[in-house]
């Protein structure tokens, strides 16, 4: 899940990654701002979710994936869409 938060002063939007993958003991967010190497990473909850605040840019439009126990690569459903990567997939888009 993503919620979004828009500031009317504020030049940034505040968005919270909360994710519930199945046997999961990591999860990281990666490419956001264009950066595929520096992950954020995701705070596991007593209830098995991950989440993660992060502050971008208005007006901006963030490609990501999610990577699960630094194995497997993971989109986002509640993403606003999706558009075709380098290596074949997809990445998941927010639009702010």
């Amino acid at each position: 899940m993503i919620r979004k938060t828009y500031f009317k002063t504020k030049d940034y939007c505040k968005v919270k990654f909360s994710f519930t993958p199945e046997n999961a003991e990591t999860v990281e967010v990666l490419g956001l701002n264009s950066d595929w190497e520096n992950a954020i990473i995701l705070k596991k909850k007593k209830d098995g979710s991950f989440s993660a605040e992060v502050s971008l840019p208005k007006g901006s439009q963030q490609q990501f994936k999610y990577l699960v126990n630094k194995t497997e690569w993971l989109n986002e459903v509640d993403a606003d869409s999706e558009l075709l990567n380098e290596y074949g997939g997809t990445n998941s888009v927010l639009v702010l």
